[in-house]
């Protein structure tokens, strides 16, 4: 859909066009309700667009509308995904650390001064329980109020799905600032975000990134085994506090990285105080990795109400519909049974997924005849269908999956998200559904969980 300067969106009359990138476009606006200056985000959701942008925009949609205080854009609105999607959110007065660190290399001080600043911005959005998980210098703006953090479309958000990893285990993250655990598909810890701001203060304190511009998965796994060359090296002038710090926060060992943002921001700015140490062993990063999954398997472990819970029902539920021709009884016979397992257990949270599929002898189909994106149409027509329920947010998460074939869709979501039970509709037989395998009947011969299938005019079947 094509935007002109002077249009008005849901009462947002845009003003001017600015520097955009390959998954939004950005507007000045301005609202007559609204008395601070604004920022129209308008995600590219035509045909053929690349569905991780449809993902993006949700996440930061659902994450910014929770976030709060100085160091985050004010969020002020967001539109239908059904009609024309975008957030309205404040326009932040300052720099941009991208530009200022075209300057690099910067002197220590000065290093210090912003990487405090970040640190700060940094402990704010921990605090509030999420990890932005693509810190760069393009998503800072230095103002008077201190460090804004910009654009949570990669963010995770400790009370809401994943969205994101739910759909796919690949790296998600700038490649010069990825932490290990990015890179292997970890998007759980907050500490991420800390490799990423050592990243940036070994920038803007030699005037390179520590790991280059990699642009190969195999190349950003060398951080994984490889150290940084000390900062000193590339520049002679950084002192040794300094050189400390930022390898601190490199640190491919999350359990020897800084405990938090704010410790880091309290170094930066008392480097007097700093202990400066000798390097030690890199320690080999399997070992930590067996670590870690040993400590959250520990944490899943404890409590005295883990089997209580796991009686009630399962945690995880799949409900996979069929909505091609829209909704129908068995669509709806789904829901029911769907909001059965769901009441069973407080805690639970459902994944709707639906599959658009896609063809083998041709070019797929991406658009309507009205030139309105399918997947876009099957998603909203898929929270339609799951509304009814009344979820919160924080208990529901919508995925469209392409597919040839539906029955290897469902099985691979629901063993890439260790799903507890799968619910799905059956339709009649056929003669063509007897020699192919019907859907249902090949999820139930090969899931790893247990599976009901519904029909119309029939109770559901346990497998």
């Amino acid at each position: 859909m094509r935007f002109d300067e002077g249009q008005v969106i849901d009462g947002f009359t845009l003003e001017s066009r600015m520097p955009s990138g390959g998954m939004a476009s950005l507007w000045r606006a301005r609202h007559p309700d609204v008395e601070v200056p604004v920022v129209l985000k308008i995600p590219f959701l035509g045909p053929g667009q690349d569905v991780s942008t449809v993902i993006g925009y949700e996440v930061e949609e659902l994450i910014l509308k929770r976030l709060s205080g100085p160091h985050v854009p004010r969020y002020i609105g967001s539109g239908d995904l059904a009609h024309t999607p975008y957030i309205a959110m404040e326009f932040v007065e300052g720099e941009s650390l991208a530009r200022i660190a075209k300057n690099a290399p910067l002197s220590p001080e000065e290093v210090a001064r912003i990487g405090a600043e970040v640190a700060a911005a940094l402990t704010s959005l921990h605090q509030q329980r999420v990890a932005h998980l693509d810190l760069k210098p393009e998503n800072i703006i230095l103002a008077a109020r201190g460090a804004v953090l910009l654009d949570f479309g990669l963010s995770r958000h400790a009370a809401l799905p994943d969205l994101l990893s739910e759909e796919s285990n690949a790296p998600m993250g700038s490649a010069a600032y990825i932490a290990p655990e990015q890179v292997l598909g970890d998007r759980s810890d907050p500490a991420s975000d800390i490799f990423a701001l050592g990243g940036i203060l070994y920038l803007l304190a030699t005037g390179e990134p520590p790991f280059d511009w990699p642009s190969t998965r195999a190349g950003m796994k060398r951080r994984l085994y490889h150290a940084p060359q000390p900062p000193s090296a590339r520049n002679p002038k950084v002192p040794a506090w300094l050189e400390t710090i930022i390898l601190k926060c490199l640190e491919v060992d999350r359990e020897r990285r800084y405990a938090d943002a704010a410790r880091v921001a309290f170094d930066l700015r008392n480097p007097e105080q700093v202990v400066i140490v000798e390097p030690r062993p890199t320690r080999r990063w399997w070992d930590w990795l067996l670590a870690a999954f040993q400590k959250r398997d520990d944490h899943l472990l404890t409590g005295t109400s883990t089997a209580s819970r796991r009686e009630a029902g399962p945690a995880l539920i799949l409900a996979a519909v069929d909505l091609a021709d829209g909704t129908d009884p068995l669509a709806d016979a789904v829901l029911a049974e769907t909001g059965r397992l769901l009441a069973a257990r407080a805690d639970s949270r459902l994944a709707c997924l639906t599959v658009l599929k896609t063809e083998i002898l041709r070019e797929d189909i991406m658009a309507d005849s009205a030139g309105r994106s399918v997947y876009i149409k099957r998603l909203v027509a898929l929270k339609a269908w799951a509304r009814r329920l009344g979820l919160a947010e924080e208990r529901v998460s919508y995925h469209v999956v392409q597919a040839v074939s539906a029955a290897e869709a469902i099985l691979h979501y629901a063993a890439h998200n260790q799903i507890g039970h799968i619910v799905l509709g059956a339709r009649g037989a056929s003669a063509l559904r007897r020699h192919l395998g019907s859907v249902s009947s090949k999820v139930v011969a090969e899931a790893g969980c247990s599976v009901t299938v519904v029909r119309c005019g029939a109770s559901a079947d346990q497998a």
